[in-house]
Order: structure tokens, then sequence, then C-alpha cells
């Protein structure tokens, strides 16, 4: 059947309408689609590595004298003289301060009246046991015969013996106590004057003469004289953390810079370890023995310390911008399956550009490369596995 050219027309312009109209649908479909896919957002991920660490880390300590001490008197009296002043060096013996105390003498001079009394009443005890003992000796050998002495009165020689002895006894006991309490009295008089218990330097001088000083419980207890530290041999007290206290070794050659020596490195051997964590701080107080032949070093100055750290076992290693943090956690952000959760761990040591972590992760594990918290726990994402730098 023949159409007519004006419905061939209609029919080619309806066609035409069509396709325009397909044509452009198609584009809107696929932006829709875009849309869909563009609500996954796409997070860079790095593997978590495993290692045997050995590094060093800087840590923070204190200098402080090997031996330090504050002098106190230990009678009541005021300060007669002080030979040193801060600054001083001083040698171990040598007098510093000298105490002038008025009781010691007088109770000295009342000591020594009672010891030559109590002397003087062994003498004379002494001296009848020996008349008495003569007395009866010569007694006892007249007794010999018959009728000559009488029984009795060899009784009376003899009980007279045993009591002079008795006496003389106590006499000598009263002398031993008297004599003690004189040494005592001359035991307190060596107390007044006040020596150095180690060679060293006087750091603090806390009186002048005629101060008074004293005793625990009397006036002036609570000031001690000078303050004695050792100059030429310290101890660097350094806080270890925990995570690091394992790989603690004694004797081990630590380096450790000065402030007022920059540039400057110095040494020294690892001598004392306490072997007990500091609850408060969680850190292990570890010494340096440090000499200081030239008194170099200043007691009380900050060092940093270049604290060898190694491991015997391999620990987890991460970016340091793995790790996030908000106020109640330390996290890193693990994508798993496309979800992402939350593993709290804690972080030790830091290996050039990573740093080791302590938590439920593994060899492997892929962890996003910017830890945030805007990454909640359960988001899907389209992770993009790059190269740990």
């Amino acid at each position: 059947m023949k159409r007519d050219p004006g419905t061939k027309l209609l029919i080619l312009a309806t066609i035409c309408v069509s396709a325009s109209s397909c044509g452009r649908r198609a584009p809107e479909t696929q932006a829709a689609a875009s849309s869909v896919t563009s609500q996954v957002p796409q997070v860079d991920v790095i593997l978590v590595q495993s290692l045997k660490l050995r590094t060093t880390i800087s840590l923070p300590a204190e200098l402080v004298p090997y031996e330090t001490v504050d002098l106190y008197a230990r009678e009541t009296g005021f300060v007669k003289s002080i030979k040193v002043d801060r600054g001083s060096v001083v040698k171990r013996g040598e007098v510093i301060a000298e105490i002038e105390a008025p009781e010691l003498v007088a109770q000295r001079a009342q000591a020594n009246a009672a010891y030559e009394s109590a002397q003087s009443q062994l003498a004379a005890g002494q001296a009848k046991l020996a008349a008495d003992q003569s007395t009866y000796e010569h007694m006892s050998a007249a007794a010999r015969v018959p009728g000559v002495v009488a029984a009795n009165d060899l009784d009376v020689a003899q009980k007279t013996v045993q009591s002079d002895q008795a006496n003389v006894d106590a006499l000598s006991k009263t002398a031993d106590a008297a004599r003690e309490s004189l040494r005592a009295v001359s035991q307190l008089e060596s107390y007044l004057q006040i020596s150095a218990p180690f060679d060293g330097e006087v750091t603090t001088r806390y009186v002048h003469p005629g101060a008074l000083v004293g005793i625990a419980g009397a006036a002036g207890a609570a000031t001690p004289i000078v303050r004695i530290e050792t100059v030429n041999h310290h101890r660097l007290v350094v806080p270890v953390p925990e995570n690091d206290a394992g790989s603690v070794s004694e004797g081990a050659i630590v380096n450790f810079t000065v402030p007022s020596f920059p540039g400057r490195t110095f040494s020294a051997p690892i001598a004392r370890i306490s072997h007990g964590v500091d609850v408060k701080t969680r850190t292990m107080p570890v010494e340096l023995d440090v000499r200081d032949p030239k008194s170099e070093l200043v007691p009380g100055t900050y060092c940093q310390v270049q604290w060898p750290v190694s491991r015997a076992y391999p620990t987890l290693l991460v970016p340091p911008s793995a790790v996030a943090s908000d106020l109640e956690r330390t996290f890193v952000v693990r994508v798993r399956n496309n979800r992402t959760e939350w593993i709290d761990v804690k972080t030790g040591a830091r290996v050039d550009n990573s740093v080791e972590v302590f938590g439920d992760l593994k060899e492997g594990d892929q962890v996003a490369n910017r830890g945030t918290d805007q990454l909640r726990p359960g988001t899907e994402v389209s992770p993009r596995l790059v190269e740990s730098k």
C-alpha cells in the first residue's frame, strides 16, 4: 500500500523526536549512577608493618649530685664560727663550723666531779678491803694454835672481808657508770665541731655566727648549717617509659647532651636500675654514673639522653599520621571488608617516619593513612592502597 508523502514525513519526525529524547535521558541516568557511587568515600590506606625495633629515642633527664647532704647540729647551741661559704671546696673530715653550748660545759664539770668522787670512794673501799683482808689472814694463821683466837672473832673478820668485797664491787660499778657518763658528755662535745662527711663543695650556707641551731624538737632544729654536694661525680636520672624499660641493660654506654655545651656529646654507663615503675608517671627511673673530673657539669641541669631502644620480638609500625586521638582514647582506623573500625592503641618509639603501636592489630592490616574521628566506626569506604613513606 502506498503511503502519502505527508504521512512519511510525520513518521520520520516522530522517530527523530524519540531518538532525541533517548539521547537526553542516557546522560541523566549515568549521572545518577555516578552520584550513588560518589557517596562511598575513598580512603588512602597503608599496611601495618612488623619489625624488630632497634633505634634510639630522646628522653629528658636530670643531673643530680652523686652525694648531697644538709648538715645539722647534733646539739643545741649557738654558731661560734663557720669557716666556709658558698663555693668553698671541702675535704672529708674538715671542720666546717663550731658550735658553742654552755650547758655542755656544766654537764662536763658535773660528770667529771661525779667520776672523781666515784674513783675516790672506790680507792677508799679497796684500801679498807686490803686492810681487813690482811687482818683476817693473820687471825686465820693464829687460829691454828688452839686457844689463841676465838672462833667468833675469826668469823667476824671473815664477814668483814666479804662485806668489804661487796662494797668494792658496788663502788667499781658506780665508777664505771661515772666514767661512761663523762665519756658521753665528751662525745657530745665532739658534736660541737661540724665536719664534712665527704669531699665536695658547699653549695648553700644557711646560718651565720650567733645563730641558734639544735637537735630535733629544739629551737632552730629546722635550720641546717650548710649543704655539701659532690661536684665531680653525678647521677643522671632518666625516667624511662614503661614500654622501653625492658631493653635497659646495666653497663651499657649512653650518650647525652647538655644545654650549656651546645654541639658537645657526653657519655656515661647505666649504673643503677630501679626495677620498678612509678605508678603516677608510668616510667622507671634509671641512673647513669657520670664522672666529671673537671667539674664542668652543673647539678640540677636538665639533659637530653639518646636512649637505646631494642626489642627481642617484632612490633607493629604505622605512620604517625595514622594515629588519631580524642579526649578519651588513642586509636587507628582499620578498614576491613570496606568498613571502618576504631582500634585502640598505645604508641611506643618512633623509627624514621613510623611509630610503634600496641593494640588489636596484626601485620598486613589496612589502616587509614590519615587517622581522624570523622571516619566513624562502621562507615563504608573505598580503600586505596598507598605506599608508606
